[in-house]
């Protein structure tokens, strides 16, 4: 295989890998901005993903599927926000029960369709004229599903709603001082409900992706602790949209990288090598400078009391 090729199939496959990581990651950063940890994001995906297979099998409607993943996923982060937001439990201790929840529950209600192929896996997209582009077309619009497509339309939105609107401003202010957002008539409950439940939207979405379109199955803990990425991606994102998006298909490349160097390097080294990064990345956010550090949201993980200084 020549070096087109292989770079083609490389950030091809890399984008397909990402989708998953970017639509996590932009839900944990909306959740993570309104001052909210959600370590329960790897339950959540596979919630998501075990829903979305289990419908598209029953309904073959792949849509239906991944909106079904979607509200699971909103329904389970709901848990959380109730837990860490109205009865102000800790929130790491929260999200990691969430995590070991969704994959206890998902692992039983999937036995019965463990290794069954989907019938009607969510199509994939080659886009007219663009897909013409020599190298760019078969790398970037060529046999990729609208969900890669809207996850950075998606990012991008978000961007904007979180640094150009009035909306934006509030979640941001809950997420830095919730005592001053109060104090100037922001619903700090409510933004943070909200914030949760879309970031738990976005990880079903996620999640459902892996079992209706990058592998049309069901596999217990096929998630693979993709959720834990996630939650290392928002860090390394900066808590921005925008980022997420390079970050999320940058670990989606290497997930793809760990499977096709295996006839060059040791396998088992090369299946580490996205978790090394992702704990080099959270090594690097406690050890960083303190202009890094102050991208995090002030109150983030800390509960917010009203009147309580």
């Amino acid at each position: 295989m020549d070096i087109a090729s292989w770079l083609v199939s490389t950030v091809s496959r890399a984008l397909a890998f990402g989708v998953p990581l970017l639509w996590g990651t932009l839900g944990e950063i909306y959740a993570e901005r309104a001052g909210v940890v959600n370590l329960g994001v790897e339950g959540m995906m596979i919630l998501g993903a075990f829903t979305a297979f289990a419908v598209t099998q029953s309904t073959g409607q792949p849509g239906f599927g991944l909106l079904c993943a979607a509200a699971i996923g909103g329904i389970a982060a709901l848990v959380h926000a109730f837990m860490t937001v109205t009865l102000r439990a800790n929130q790491y201790v929260s999200g990691l029960a969430l995590s070991m929840f969704g994959l206890g529950l998902a692992g039983l209600l999937g036995r019965g369709w463990e290794g069954k192929p989907l019938g009607n896996p969510l199509p994939t997209l080659t886009i007219p004229g663009l897909s013409k582009i020599p190298v760019l077309g078969a790398m970037l619009f060529q046999d990729q599903t609208i969900l890669t497509y809207l996850g950075i339309f998606l990012a991008f939105l978000l961007w904007l709603l979180l640094f150009r609107t009035r909306w934006g401003v509030a979640i941001r202010s809950v997420g830095e001082n919730p005592g001053t957002a109060d104090a100037l008539g922001i619903n700090v409950t409510l933004v943070r409900y909200l914030c949760v439940v879309f970031g738990g939207v976005l990880a079903g979405v996620g999640g459902g992706y892996l079992s209706v379109a990058y592998r049309p199955s069901w596999t217990e803990g096929m998630t693979a602790g993709m959720g834990w990425i996630v939650i290392a991606l928002t860090i390394f994102a900066s808590w921005d949209p925008l980022q997420a998006i390079w970050g999320a298909f940058f670990f989606g490349a290497l997930y793809h990288l760990s499977y096709r160097l295996q006839t060059y390097l040791s396998p088992e080294l090369l299946k580490l090598m996205p978790y090394l990064f992702a704990i080099v990345v959270l090594a690097a956010s406690g050890f960083g400078t303190a202009r890094h550090r102050r991208r995090a949201p002030g109150a983030l993980g800390v509960p917010y009391v009203r009147g309580e200084r």
